[in-house]
């Protein structure tokens, strides 16, 4: 890829059949959906897409199907993510093969003797044979297995580096990520901490890789403009905004329903046929009366151009 676009963009759901195979129609349905709300660029099988708990095989034609779906119109990215990085370069090639644009690296699972040299070993090691653009998943001190700073500011000099997530929120990796912009201007930072966007534009991110993009999406849109033209109340505004707005999708505060929430919401919008997830996330009663709630509080953000179908 020539240049990565910055915006907003969704770490996609994975819709499932009630015999647990990738649902293809529901699927295309939420390709369109996504299209229709102005996302810039599609993850897929990352923890939101449920990938570390798929079957391979399942994440291969998730890929395949929704590359076909975009058709061009924006750029696919597969988390290949895995305990060696042997297994992550197994797992570049099948994202390649599938038609991916980006093959994007989180830390480990899984990994002993997990010393700051053997770890950059790892993801340069990955990196140098990756047939793809590579990008970089931060979850700062939030995993197993912890990239430390300076191993992070070897990962981002990498030159087939182009994207980065930033889920940690931690100012001082916030701090190494942008240092690594003014250095490769060409490098695209997004947020993914998306009960906190607003600092992160101001500080000269490009824009947000969310979660919730599949029906936040228009609404984080909202907030980039804003902060982008110096309106920072407005973009606040905006921001508890969406935050009521997933809390009531995903269960409050303590997260309750996850997954399942937001694949209800899919599905009483006519775009998901089940809200079936591997972790088992359950749809409790009062997850569903906020749902509800949220679809008739929040329709002109969810559905942008008046869709019929709730």
């Amino acid at each position: 890829m020539s240049s990565v676009p910055g915006g907003v963009w969704s770490a996609v759901p994975t819709p499932f059949t009630n015999e647990w195979a990738i649902d293809v129609e529901s699927v295309h349905r939420m390709v369109a959906h996504h299209i229709r709300l102005g996302i810039k660029g599609l993850f897929l099988a990352g923890t939101n897409g449920e990938g570390p708990w798929m079957p391979a095989a399942d994440k291969r034609i998730l890929t395949r199907v929704i590359v076909k779906a975009v058709a061009g119109r924006m750029p696919v990215a597969v988390q290949v993510t895995d305990n060696s990085a042997a297994r992550i370069i197994e797992n570049m090639q099948a994202a390649h093969e599938d038609g991916a644009d980006i093959a994007v690296i989180a830390p480990p699972y899984f990994l002993l003797n997990a010393t700051p040299k053997n770890v950059i070993a790892l993801y340069h090691h990955a990196i140098h044979a990756c047939p793809l653009p590579v990008g970089i998943y931060d979850r700062g001190n939030l995993g197993p297995v912890v990239v430390t700073d300076d191993a992070l500011k070897a990962i981002y000099a990498e030159k087939k580096v182009v994207l980065l997530k930033d889920s940690s929120t931690q100012p001082a990796r916030m701090a190494i990520a942008l240092d690594a912009k003014r250095r490769r201007p060409g490098l695209t930072l997004l947020n993914g901490w998306e009960f906190n966007c607003v600092p992160y534009l101001q500080a000269g991110y490009d824009g947000l890789l969310l979660g919730g993009g599949v029906f936040n999406g228009y609404l984080a849109s909202l907030i980039i403009d804003a902060a982008r033209a110096g309106q920072i109340k407005h973009a606040e505004t905006l921001q508890r905004r969406m935050n009521r707005l997933m809390y009531d999708v995903y269960g409050g505060k303590k997260i309750a329903c996850w997954l399942a929430g937001e694949k209800r919401l899919l599905q009483a919008m006519g775009i998901f046929t089940t809200w079936k997830n591997y972790l088992n996330y359950p749809l409790l009663a009062s997850c569903e009366r906020a749902i509800q709630r949220a679809l008739e509080r929040e329709r002109d953000v969810l559905l942008p151009d008046g869709d019929a179908n709730v």
